[in-house]
């Protein structure tokens, strides 16, 4: 089992008047890096995909994917597509539920979205993660 001390929040980076299906996830990473680079992905459902194995490296956070888990929501953009906390009630429901699974299993990893870590010039994912996941 790989030591995982991180977990990175994501957004899709897509519309929320537009869906972006598990499926269409999984074709842009294949085609990007060859497997799909996020750990987790919850649609606006609320519905929780793993996406790929906790136990494989993804592709999501460079410089630190190798002790990380992605965990990715669809959406992060508003209509005009400009970034904005776009979750659900249903979306917001399942990532505290698959957060609070996570740190249970990896009680030492830290919670921050993507745009906390150091040089990423992103609003992923598009709201303040670490705050509101500091408590887990």
């Amino acid at each position: 089992m790989r030591r995982i001390d991180l977990i990175v929040v994501h957004c899709s980076a897509t519309r929320c008047d537009r869906p972006f299906t598990v499926e269409a996830l999984i074709r842009c990473h294949d085609k990007r890096f060859g497997f799909t680079g996020y750990h987790y992905y919850i649609t606006r459902n609320g519905r929780t995909y793993q996406t790929r194995h906790e136990h494989l490296v993804g592709a999501h956070a460079r410089g630190y994917n190798q002790h990380s888990l992605g965990v990715c929501y669809e959406g992060g953009l508003d209509e005009r597509g400009n970034p904005a906390d776009t979750r659900t009630d249903r979306q917001k429901k399942a990532l505290l539920k698959l957060l609070r699974r996570l740190k249970e299993a990896h009680p030492d990893a830290k919670i921050l979205g993507h745009r906390d870590l150091p040089h990423v010039a992103k609003a992923c994912p598009c709201f303040d993660a670490e705050t509101e996941y500091q408590n887990l």
